[in-house]
């Protein structure tokens, strides 16, 4: 069973993001604040759950959370920034988007940097924890990985009409033989990353920089 929280008698939102480590299209990340009685059995990590399951879910969410929102960082700002940074950057835009300011932040992973409230006429900088498989751990870091997965899902599936050689509607930009083999074929797209080695070789993580 997932817990409520990481501390008491606070704000809480739970971070998470979806799409690091695909080879085209936005990063995506959702900030999910829920009441502090919430009780969820089948809410868990999304990469553990079936789509149908998912967006279920998704819907439960969105009813039930005190504030909800998502964050978005551009193929080009990927390119730009580097993806670890982007990752955090669309994790930060999520949170700049709750109704409800946060008092705490629980981040899946255990790489962040913090985040500095501007919203009510001064600048605060929100104390936060990093959770490594915290989507496993804590039901807010589960629901935003449910939102980040199932928004991002729409949007490649959306993405694959236009560019349909790709698979990005099952794939979801992640780099399987189809998409690569796509890539060989019909070369690349605006929403391919083009930092990232699209030809197969392993990809390593970036430093801040």
């Amino acid at each position: 069973m997932l817990l409520p929280y990481y501390k008491p008698d606070v704000i809480e939102a739970g971070c998470d993001e979806a799409g690091r480590g695909c080879l085209a299209g936005s990063v995506y990340a959702a900030a999910v604040i829920l009441p502090p009685d919430y009780h969820n059995d089948l809410l868990n990590d999304s990469k553990q759950l079936t789509a149908k399951q998912r967006y279920a879910l998704r819907e439960e969410i969105e009813r039930d959370a005190v504030a909800w929102a998502l964050g978005i960082v551009t193929a080009q700002e990927i390119d730009e920034m580097n993806i670890l940074r982007a990752s955090i950057t669309a994790m930060h835009r999520a949170i700049d988007g709750l109704k409800i300011r946060p008092q705490h932040l629980i981040i899946d992973g255990n790489r962040f940097l913090p985040y500095t409230d501007t919203k009510q006429g001064k600048e605060k900088k929100i104390p936060y924890a990093t959770v490594v498989k915290g989507d496993g751990k804590y039901l807010s870091i589960a629901a935003a990985s449910v939102l980040a997965k199932t928004y991002r899902d729409d949007y490649m599936k959306d993405l694959h009409k236009e560019f349909p050689f790709y698979g990005w509607d099952h794939n979801a930009g992640y780099p399987t033989k189809e998409h690569r083999k796509g890539i060989e074929i019909h070369g690349t797209t605006p929403h391919h990353r083009m930092t990232f080695n699209l030809t197969g070789a392993v990809q390593l993580e970036l430093p801040f920089a």
